[in-house]
């Protein structure tokens, strides 16, 4: 199926959640935070978070700094 990935066109399996994404894309989950279709999934629902088809994903990286 064909998702939106920050901007991006991406090809996904059918039935993949948003935890499955970060694993196929070698995205360490720590500092992360993800929203699909502008709605912020919690980092515990990742794995049961399934993805659909056109779904418009951004995944938001946070970096501390001064």
């Amino acid at each position: 199926m064909k998702i939106i990935v920050n901007g991006e066109e991406r090809e996904s399996a059918e039935g993949s959640t948003l935890a499955t994404l970060m694993n196929d894309l070698g995205i360490k989950v720590k500092v992360m935070a993800a929203a699909v279709n502008m709605e912020i999934v919690k980092k515990a629902d990742w794995e049961s978070h399934q993805l659909k088809e056109a779904d418009k994903i951004e995944l938001l990286h946070f970096v501390g700094g001064g």
